[in-house]
């Protein structure tokens, strides 16, 4: 990430669709723990390792979101039954 241009990565951070937002907030809050922050001051410790595995768990469900956006894509480009021409 570190190597990365500040626009890629910005690129990278922002989903398509409001869905795959909505499902990546839930995981984040998931594996952080679902605390109301407008009633909670909290701040989170934890050791390099475990921090690494949480980069890594949540870029791993990253690319598996993407990847399900994309193929939601080109299946909503795709003709549909009715458009289709008929073969007699």
């Amino acid at each position: 990430v570190k190597t990365m241009s500040p626009d890629t990565v910005s690129q990278l951070s922002k989903p398509l669709s409001s869905e795959v937002f909505q499902v990546m907030e839930r995981n984040i809050i998931g594996m952080l723990g679902q605390l109301p922050s407008e009633q909670f001051n909290f701040q989170i410790s934890t050791n390099r390792e475990n921090l690494g595995q949480l980069l890594a768990s949540a870029m791993m469900s990253g690319y598996f979101l993407r990847n399900a956006e994309q193929r939601l894509q080109f299946e909503k480009s795709l003709p549909t039954d009715d458009t289709l021409p008929t073969v007699e």
